[in-house]
Order: C-alpha cells, then sequence, then structure tokens
C-alpha cells in the first residue's frame, strides 16, 4: 500500500540507501550493520501499520419491551453502556406509548409540550413512509391498533360500527407539524410511531458509535439491525433469518442467514405477533385504509435498506400491502431489497428473495 507524503509515514529503503551515501559503508561488516539497520526500520515500519487489535465489546439488555444487542470492535477497549442506556431513555420519554410522561402521550392527548427532535425524527419519517405508500403506513391508525388490542390499551369490544367510526380518525394528511406543534384536523387523531421507533433507536446509537470513532459494529434493537464495516478478519457480520412460527412461543428456528455489511435489516412477520377473538386469530399488522387485519400469504417479510428505521418502515409497508402489491414499491427503490415468506397455494412454505438480497444470502 503507497501513502501520500506528509502522512507521517517512515520509508524504511529511502532511510537505508540515506545511511550508505552517507557512511560509504564498504567492508562486509559495515553492509552486515546496515542490513541490521533496515531490518530495524523495516519491522517499525510493520507494528506502526498494524496498531494495537481491536476489542470485541458486546452489550446486552433488554428496552422497549425487547432485547437488545450491541456487539463492536474497539481498539481502546470502551464500554458505552452507560450511553447507550440514555439513549433508550430518550427515546422512550420521546415516543413511548407505554411511557404516560413521553411527547408522544401528551400530544395525543392534546396537552402543550414541546416537541424534541427524537419526536419530530419519527413524525417526519412516518409521514413520508405514510406518502411512499400511499397511506397503507399510516402513522394514525393508533385508534384502530388499539382498538384490536396491540397497543397500551387493552381491546375494545369490536363492531363494524366501532371500526368504522374509528377509520374517520385515520388519515395521515390531516396532521402535521407548524411552528414547532403537532395541528390535527380532528383533535381526537392520536399517533403511533411503534413501527419505526425500534429501528430508529437502532440507527441513534449506530451515530453514538461513529461519534465515538467506531467503525465496525451491528446493533440489534429487537431485531431492527443496523450494521456496519466488518469484522477484524474482514468477514462481513451473518444475521439469521427466522423461520415463521406456529405459536408466538414456539422454537425459534433459522430459515436463512445473510451477509450484511453497511445496511440496516429489519424482518416483519405475523406469526408470533397476534390476537384471538371468538377461536379466530388476527395478525398484529393492521391495514389502515380497511381497519382490519391483513389476510394475505405473507408471513414474513425482511427489508435490507440504507438504515434500520427505513428497513422498519419498509418491512411493515410489505406486510400490509402484501407481496403482488409492495414488490414493485421495493424494486423501485435503490438501495432496497428484499426476501418475503408466504405460504403457497398447496399451503407449504416459500420464499422469493429480489436478486440483490439473494447474492448475500450465505445458505
Amino acid at each position: 500500500m503507497t501513502r501520500d507524503k506528509g502522512q507521517g509515514t517512515t520509508n524504511p529503503i529511502s532511510v537505508g540507501l540515506q545511511i550508505r551515501r552517507n557512511l560509504r559503508l564498504s567492508s562486509w561488516a559495515s553492509r552486515y550493520t546496515l542490513h541490521k539497520v533496515l531490518a530495524c526500520f523495516v519491522c517499525v515500519a510493520i507494528l506502526t501499520a498494524c496498531g494495537k487489535q481491536p476489542k470485541k465489546i458486546v452489550l446486552q439488555g433488554l428496552a422497549q419491551g425487547s432485547y437488545y444487542a450491541v456487539t463492536y470492535y474497539d481498539e481502546q477497549n470502551r464500554d458505552f453502556q452507560r450511553e447507550i442506556d440514555s439513549i433508550f431513555h430518550a427515546v422512550d420519554l420521546s415516543v413511548n406509548l407505554w411511557v404516560d410522561s413521553s411527547v408522544i402521550s401528551k400530544v395525543n392527548r392534546n396537552e402543550k409540550v414541546v416537541l424534541d427532535s427524537i419526536f419530530i425524527d419519527n413524525f417526519n419519517i412516518a409521514q413520508q413512509a405514510a406518502t411512499l405508500s400511499d397511506g397503507y403506513f399510516d402513522p394514525t391508525v393508533s385508534p384502530i391498533v388499539a382498538a384490536w388490542g396491540f397497543s397500551y390499551k387493552s381491546g375494545d369490544s369490536l363492531t363494524p360500527q366501532l371500526i368504522d367510526s374509528l377509520r374517520a380518525l385515520v388519515d395521515y394528511r390531516k396532521v402535521r407539524i407548524e411552528n414547532g406543534e403537532v395541528v390535527k384536523e380532528n383533535p381526537n387523531i392520536t399517533l403511533d410511531f411503534n413501527a419505526i421507533a425500534q429501528g430508529y433507536t437502532s440507527d441513534l446509537i449506530a451515530r453514538f458509535l461513529e461519534s465515538r470513532g467506531i467503525k465496525n459494529y451491528l446493533v440489534d434493537t429487537g431485531g431492527e439491525i443496523m450494521a456496519r464495516g466488518s469484522k477484524p478478519d474482514g468477514q462481513p457480520w451473518i444475521v439469521g433469518i427466522e423461520k415463521p412460527a406456529e405459536n408466538w412461543d414456539s422454537e425459534r428456528i433459522l430459515q436463512t442467514r445473510i451477509a450484511v455489511r453497511d445496511k440496516g435489516l429489519v424482518t416483519s412477520g405475523s406469526t408470533r405477533k397476534y390476537v384471538e377473538r371468538d377461536g379466530k386469530r388476527y395478525s398484529h399488522c393492521i391495514d389502515p385504509k380497511t381497519g382490519y387485519p391483513v389476510e394475505h400469504n405473507v408471513l414474513s417479510v425482511t427489508v435490507l435498506a440504507e438504515n434500520s428505521v427505513w428497513a422498519d418502515a419498509l418491512a411493515s409497508i410489505c406486510m400490509v400491502m402484501g407481496m403482488e402489491k409492495s414488490l414493485p414499491l421495493i424494486e423501485s427503490l435503490d438501495g432496497v431489497e428484499a426476501y418475503y415468506i408466504f405460504v403457497n397455494e398447496q399451503n407449504a412454505l416459500e420464499t422469493f428473495a429480489t436478486a440483490g438480497f439473494e447474492v448475500m444470502m450465505v445458505d
């Protein structure tokens, strides 16, 4: 590898030639000494280039109703547990519906509140995802999600009439941020960023690590992953994709694995998150256009995107739209790939991967 001049790297060959010229060596003993000097300079140059071996740091715990695992390599062997805990705490205080004093909870109650950057980021990303998907992703679907029992509130006694009345509150175009405040056309409109908050958190942690000079890491917040760089030996990060489960507590079995570099990766599925009503199982994926859980044949979708929050949003969009509608959208986006697991007409599991996703699969 050649380095530009002025970077402070010693060239042992040039130094050796200069020594030869200055000393005008002629004897065998002098030539032997020169070889030893040259060898020393080469060793110094190699050791300088190699530097310290990075230490592998793994931080794990529970947050946002799920697990998290942050793995990174650091020559200084630094422990960022406290800083990462503070990031989770900041996200909870902003967009966690289960935290009564959070910004989003106060917005939903129409209380006066100062919007922080986390809330504003999630709001803007959610609105962009809603526009991109023509409303199949909608952050105002919150009251219907709660009515079905997939939120911080218990489920209501659902009737078609109740769903119709709640659908009147679902329209991302009827809410906006203006002069630092959330403006709603109907005060009963409420917001829900759960479909992107964990992906956003993974990206926040990733940005923090990069601000501390960490170049190689994998952040996993409840399955919402952001990977950067590689392992010290140059190998990519390997991430498993789970086979759809029969029940919420079924054993976790890998369907396949994928090698990930510099991408966000998120899987959205309906086989572990569901409710049962009158003997029928309903997916947690609610179609904002109908107010009902989706009933297509897609069991899970894994999306690769530039970052975790967009992989999170797009995976949710794909699960609501189904494969037939969402695949053209995925293929129209630069740098985005997807992997679908679905049930075919013979009621057997089948998979489909976009071309870019397929080449990254390990198995």
